[in-house]
């Protein structure tokens, strides 16, 4: 058996969770893999067979998508021309991590593509969303990368094919501390803002991982460095606490390492407003954005040690096996396919995974 393994380039979470999934993909069959997109700041550390450029956002310096550069660096043409280039049908189906480029010349060559990412987990009805409605922030999440089948990962089992977080290694495994700290990691807000900001509390020191500066230097009591993988994993589990983006897979490695946590969703990031949503009712503080009038949450955030508690074992072996053995037979041998590509099914209609 032959399969495309299609992962987002876009943010650093969705290659730290493919270096975990992929050792268990190649125990079932030949794995190609694919990366589109241009935003990412780790490296998979393995053979890419497709590189594109897909279809990404660029991060802004005040909090949101920076849209000047995400209009000027997205060329549907190329897109398209990508699109029909990449040849899906060599393989007998693709597992999608809300990448576009395969996922749509699934679409239109008919061939299986089964979603197993994050962003699949927010067509379920169950789970927790943003109490403003975003009519565009949901058409985007349908069809971004369309799949026949979604299976989910979110911080908590909200629906059947939904799973708790993949967890790295070098996040299970590694020493945790509580030192005088606080780990920083907003990639949508420039360096000089969050110097500005920071240093208001003076109290606190702030290691601050940016995507701006490609050297380390101290502002008082703000020291902002590079991103490199080892030292951010090192510098997160010895921290007292986490202030990041309300992405997915750092404060789910936050919570893992049972780190005091606050989140600021990036500004126009339907995804986000969703995570933040769901934290929020797990006890996560959640800033709006990082004006004066939030830093009385911030202070009171510095002197609690409330800590909210997960149980994230790792289950991604079994994700895998489920995934083979429940719904890829299924499309193979049924034929699924052929009944109508249904990339707008809810995700508690699709059959269920029983551990």
């Amino acid at each position: 058996m032959k399969i495309l393994y299609a992962i987002q380039g876009t943010g650093n979470g969705h290659i730290s969770r493919a270096r975990e999934i992929i050792p268990y993909l190649q125990e079932y069959c030949q794995c190609d893999i694919l990366i589109s997109g241009t935003q990412c700041d780790v490296e998979l550390g393995l053979p890419v067979k497709y590189r594109f450029k897909g279809l990404s956002f660029w991060f802004g310096k005040n909090g949101g998508i920076d849209m000047w550069n995400t209009s000027i660096n997205s060329n549907l043409t190329n897109l398209k021309r990508e699109i029909a280039q990449l040849p899906v049908e060599d393989y007998d189906f693709v597992i999608n991590d809300f990448e576009p480029v395969s996922a749509w010349a699934c679409y239109k060559k008919k061939v299986p593509c089964i979603s197993l990412s994050h962003q699949g987990s927010l067509l379920s009805k169950n789970v927790p969303l943003p109490q403003e409605k975003n009519h565009f922030g949901r058409f985007v999440l349908r069809n971004y990368a369309p799949a026949m089948i979604h299976f989910g990962l979110h911080f908590q089992t909200y629906d059947k094919n939904i799973f708790t977080p993949v967890i790295r290694k070098e996040v299970r495994t590694c020493e945790v501390d509580q030192l005088p700290y606080y780990t920083v990691y907003l990639p949508a807000f420039g360096d000089e803002k969050l110097v500005k900001k920071l240093s208001f509390f003076e109290n606190a020191s702030w290691h601050v991982f940016s995507k701006h500066s490609k050297k380390a230097y101290h502002a008082g009591n703000v020291f902002v460095q590079p991103i490199t993988n080892d030292l951010f994993v090192s510098d997160m589990a010895k921290s007292r606490g986490v202030l990041c983006g309300a992405g997915f897979e750092t404060p789910a490695e936050a919570l893992f390492l049972n780190k005091k946590l606050m989140v600021i969703p990036m500004r126009g990031q339907y995804e986000q407003a969703c995570n933040a949503a769901a934290l929020e009712l797990m006890g996560v503080p959640v800033l709006k954005n990082l004006r004066n009038k939030q830093f009385e949450k911030i202070s009171a955030w510095l002197e609690s040690d409330v800590r909210v508690k997960v149980n994230y074992p790792d289950l991604t072996r079994i994700i895998i096996r489920k995934l083979f053995e429940v719904n890829v037979q299924k499309i193979l041998h049924d034929n699924q396919w052929d009944h109508g590509y249904q990339h707008t099914l809810k995700l508690q209609e699709y059959p269920p995974v029983i551990l």
